[in-house]
């Protein structure tokens, strides 16, 4: 039977009982509760027929990245395949059932082009907003993800139940193009409308961290601590954030308490949770710090996954993890599956080509010494970096690596030309910066010491 949605769009469900946890599921997932999978596996024991809801499952499993859920995802398709054929669909249900098919069938891109059309068809539809806003993330479409909220942003006025959930993802998405105050005012409204609005939340934290306002950042995050409480593991994410204002501020103690006790009081092999530990722990030791065996977990963790070839950002912080782990033989098969992913005709393959491959080898140099080569590799992948997803505060690790080896191989003016850029886009000078500048000044000075002729010895 056809019913209908919390947002006046038709649902085809079998059994009206499954509309209460289908909406529950919605609401969580726009929220990063805990409670979604929960939800959304009572849906589908209500509602067997429920095409979208498998669709969905499926979907959730592929933005999991991790190998083993392909085969789940491809049993979601053929059951939803299959619901769809029995009951009918709708057809923003059918995008939904399509996208899902787009994305195992290598291509990501044309699985988010698909559900934008659908969200212009359906503009006040918060589950299409939030899912398309998902997938942009994950193929590091900042100006996509933008795109997509303008289009719908009348449908999410100030009578929209939703309203303040799509204001962090609008919040989020202006950050990533560098808006940063209206970011930052929309990112507060969202967490008033939304007081579980982990995402508005840590949308605020990302502008503080991009111009250098780690001060309020903190107190930002230590103030609004329910809002990502009840969070699944993207609440560790959060807590990363915190622990980034800290080490901005040099408080090196407190951010290994926060990685301790926050960030990996779970220790899971989930991509995105292995992203925020093993990046946290490249800023450390660059910074100079003594991590003792924090790599050890992490390695092991990530030898199991060299070959998932599911997402490039995962892969360059499982590499991040093998190198700190000292696991050469896994890192170099690393660089092997990386490879060959480069070779495939997918949006993936040509991500790993144009990004993967190159960052991956001046990881691998970076972790031999070889400083001069990681420069020379990572500035390759810069230009294209963006197209493994994430955020810029995420890929900032990679900046950071970028710039430091330059130093390291004497290279001041190609380090003095990568902070540039790096304040510009940030929109701040922060505390990093300003010591990498010193340090290219002083370079460039005794280069010119050791120049001067006036100050050479005099030849016998």
């Amino acid at each position: 039977m056809t019913i209908t949605d919390a947002y006046g769009y038709p649902l085809t469900l079998s059994d009206t009982g499954a509309l209460k946890p289908w909406r529950g599921a919605v609401r969580a997932f726009l929220a990063h509760g805990r409670a979604t999978p929960d939800l959304v596996a009572e849906t589908l024991r209500l509602a067997p027929d429920f095409a979208l809801c498998h669709a969905t499952h499926g979907l959730f499993c592929m933005l999991l990245g991790r190998r083993e859920l392909v085969g789940v995802a491809a049993e979601d398709l053929a059951r939803a395949r299959a619901a769809s054929a029995a009951v009918g669909v709708s057809p923003r249900e059918a995008a939904v059932v399509d996208a899902l098919a787009d994305w195992l069938a290598g291509h990501p891109s044309r699985a988010a082009h698909r559900l934008d059309a659908a969200l212009a068809d359906h503009p006040a539809d918060a589950f299409l907003m939030k899912l398309v806003h998902a997938l942009r993330f994950v193929l590091g479409d900042a100006a996509g993800m933008r795109r997509s909220l303008e289009g719908v942003e009348r449908a999410f006025d100030a009578d929209h139940p939703e309203r303040g959930y799509f204001l962090g993802c609008r919040a989020f998405a202006l950050e990533e193009t560098g808006d940063y105050a209206l970011a930052e005012r929309l990112g507060r409204e969202a967490v008033a409308l939304a007081p579980d609005d982990a995402w508005g939340l840590h949308a605020v934290a990302h502008v503080y961290d991009m111009t250098a306002r780690a001060e309020e950042g903190r107190a930002w995050l230590e103030t609004n601590t329910a809002a990502f409480s009840h969070c699944n593991n993207f609440r560790f994410h959060v807590w990363w954030h915190l622990a980034l204002m800290y080490l901005e501020r040099g408080d090196i103690s407190r951010v290994l308490e926060l990685y301790d006790e926050e960030i990996r009081a779970e220790r899971t092999d989930d991509y995105r949770d292995i992203s925020n530990a093993a990046s946290l722990l490249v800023r450390l030791e660059i910074e100079g710090v003594n991590v003792g065996g924090r790599w050890d977990e992490l390695a092991r963790l990530a030898e199991a996954r060299v070959d998932d070839r599911c997402n490039i950002f995962a892969d360059l912080h499982y590499m991040l993890s093998l190198e700190g782990g000292d696991r050469r033989e896994a890192a170099d098969a690393m660089i092997a599956s990386m490879g060959a992913h480069a070779g495939e005709e997918t949006d993936m393959g040509r991500i790993a080509a144009a990004a993967g491959m190159p960052a991956v080898l001046g990881l691998e140099a970076w972790a031999r010494g070889n400083y001069f080569s990681a420069f020379r590799y990572l500035d390759r992948a810069r230009p294209q970096l963006f197209r493994v997803g994430g955020s810029h505060a995420q890929r900032d690790v990679f900046e950071r690596l970028a710039i430091e080896a330059a130093l390291r191989a004497g290279l001041c003016l190609d380090a003095e030309r990568l902070l540039r850029e790096r304040v510009t886009l940030r929109g701040g000078l922060d505390r990093f910066a300003e010591v990498r500048f010193e340090r290219a000044e002083r370079m460039r000075r005794a280069t010119r010491l050791m120049q001067d002729e006036a100050l050479r010895a005099i030849p016998a």
